[in-house]
């Protein structure tokens, strides 16, 4: 029987610094997921890796050996000790792992309940080991149904229009630190759908300047003219430092590329004016040893759950709603996965009624280009041929199983396969008679 098997860390279980060292780059998925179907006992899978977690989803026939061959590719392909994943790991299976897919592309199980970024997210995933063909049958369907529960929690619950996003506490943040936003200047440091949003926020609160920078200048162009900002060469990053109040980072660099040094030597030149740093990039752009540098306030991702937990009680009869349509979509789904038992059955009878059509229609056509017979007659003796062999083993098995409880059973399973209404159908003495002849001579 094959099972859906969960492995990963998210931010209810791993910090930030824990999440960045098993985090996936776009160039490290493809190779990963070829490196993970190649375990024994992973049939399909998929990995997801976002700013707040990293999951795993495959498809196995032994969860138990798939979970540990999960667990040992992570530590391998990260090149980490045996031991730095034990603490925050998670793994969940069968209707658990199915109800957690559903529940993360609800935004249910996100740290900003309600935010659309995360459906979005699982598709690229999806998409990108689709293309590496890591996932089959199982998969195809699971995540399929995932994107539908999570439009139909967005389509049939408040939960997306009340919701706040990550720019959106990370600029409630900046106010904390600046009561009016409107004499800032800020600089954004890559140029995705995170930082973008980010930077729209912060323009619609009426900021002074916006810098806009990328290693691709072509991209820091175009964002920023489409926000009114001005691009610069990413290699003047660190000398425009002295001149923000606000800087918002959200690479996909593998290394900090704002450093202790930068910023101290910043500060020196703006007379020691605060600097307020937010780093929603995983992994961090930031070194967080910048925390200790006074006049500076570094926010990373995890700490926007402060913010987040006040926006909680407005959203919880949506949760409540949301929660109900992912466990009604969950079970569809795993009954999908108990009828897959029977698909073997169900297609070994359709192969022998297909084989039994075949040898009946050549004997026919046979008989017909002989001449021997009417049309009639042998059309009729084809149709009498095809249900007698039908009729033949599944008959001669009933009429093997005649005493006690195993007839009842083999009756009533053969009644209901066979839809068979015992109040619909009334056999005289004379039928039940000449069966129970045949019965005798078969």
């Amino acid at each position: 029987m094959i099972e859906i098997v969960s492995i990963g860390i998210s931010y209810k279980t791993a910090p930030v610094e824990v999440r960045e060292r098993f985090s996936f780059s776009d160039t490290d998925l493809r190779e990963a997921l070829g490196i993970l179907r190649l375990r024994e006992n992973v049939l399909e899978c998929c990995i997801v890796s976002t700013c707040n977690r990293v999951e795993v989803y495959a498809a196995t026939e032994d969860c138990g050996k798939c979970e540990g061959e999960i667990k040992s590719f992570l530590l391998d392909f990260h090149k980490l000790p045996g031991q730095s994943l034990s603490p925050y790991i998670h793994t969940r299976v069968g209707p658990d792992a199915v109800r957690h897919l559903f529940r993360v592309a609800a935004s249910i199980d996100s740290m900003v309940i309600g935010e659309t970024q995360i459906l979005n997210q699982l598709k690229s995933s999806y998409s990108v080991a689709h293309s590496e063909n890591t996932v089959g049958l199982i998969l195809n369907r699971l995540f399929n149904r995932a994107f539908f529960a999570g439009k139909k929690v967005r389509a049939e619950t408040g939960i997306s229009s009340q919701a706040v996003s990550i720019s959106y506490l990370g600029v409630e943040l900046a106010k904390r630190i600046f009561e009016n936003l409107a004499n800032r200047t800020v600089m954004l440091v890559g140029t995705g759908e995170m930082g973008e949003l980010f930077a729209k926020h912060l323009v619609s609160n009426n900021i002074k300047e916006l810098y806009v920078t990328s290693r691709n200048f072509s991209n820091a162009e175009k964002l920023s003219q489409s926000l009114n900002g001005k691009p610069i060469r990413f290699e003047e990053m660190l000398y425009r430092l002295k001149d923000i109040d606000i800087l918002v980072t959200a690479t996909g660099s593998s290394d900090y590329i704002i450093r202790s040094e930068h910023v101290k030597q910043s500060l020196k030149l703006r007379k020691n004016d605060p600097i307020f740093m937010i780093d929603i990039a995983v992994p961090r752009d930031i070194d967080p040893k910048i925390n200790r540098i006074p006049g500076v306030y570094l926010y990373d991702i995890d700490d926007l759950r402060v913010v987040q937990g006040e926006n909680l009680n407005s959203r919880k009869e949506n949760l409540k709603k949301a929660e109900e349509i992912v466990l009604k979509v969950e079970k569809r789904f795993m009954d999908w996965m108990e009828s897959l038992k029977v698909f073997p059955v169900i297609i070994d009878i359709k192969q022998k009624f297909e084989k039994i059509k075949k040898t009946e229609v050549e004997k026919a056509l046979r008989k017909l280009e002989g001449g021997t017979g009417t049309q009639k007659e042998i059309i009729e003796s084809l149709a009498n041929s095809i249900i007698g062999k039908i009729f033949h083993d599944p008959v001669t098995n009933l009429k093997k199983r005649t005493s006690g409880y195993e007839a009842a059973l083999y009756s009533e399973v053969t009644r209901r396969l066979f839809e068979l209404d015992p109040m619909d159908i009334s056999l005289d003495a004379t039928d039940i008679y000449d069966e129970a002849e045949n019965w005798d001579q078969g």
